[in-house]
């Protein structure tokens, strides 16, 4: 499995952590940068992995920033991607299950562990494929195709 990785100069830490730990594990992984603690702004870091996961060049994307939020609104004007700003696992899971969430956001003060672990559980949980969920999904869809 192929995951991209994106994040400005506050998440660079906790990105280098998870790429080692993930690495290990067996995933291949893709670093779109930032590739240092030298200040960057975030949209341009997370343009770039919502690009590749919409060309399907990764299978899912992480995205970090001081609080995961700005880079996850950044990465949700993409067409075709939903990202989620999680804190735990379980989150992670739910945002896979109910929203087949394609890129999962973090803020740089997640603790390193609970990140690989909620990582982990977002690339191996399937969507649950409901009609209640997959109905949400492809309004949310028909709205993005109204867009310019």
């Amino acid at each position: 499995m192929k995951i991209g990785m994106a994040n400005d100069h506050r998440g660079y830490e906790l990105k280098e952590y998870l790429k080692e730990e993930l690495t290990k594990k067996g995933y291949q992984i893709v670093d779109y940068g930032t590739f240092s603690t030298e200040s960057v702004d975030y949209p341009d870091y997370a343009f770039t992995l919502s690009a590749n996961v919409v060309d399907k060049n990764v299978d899912f994307g992480v995205a970090i920033c001081g609080s995961g939020i700005g880079i996850s609104i950044a990465c949700n004007k993409f067409r075709g991607i939903r990202c989620a700003k999680v804190s735990n696992a379980e989150e992670a899971k739910y945002t896979r299950e109910d929203n087949d969430a394609n890129i999962i956001a973090f803020g740089e003060k997640m603790d390193a562990e609970e990140a690989l672990k909620a990582v982990e559980t977002f690339v191996t949980t399937p969507f649950s494929n409901l009609e209640k969920h997959q109905r949400r999904i492809n309004k949310i869809k028909s709205f993005e195709r109204t867009l310019s």
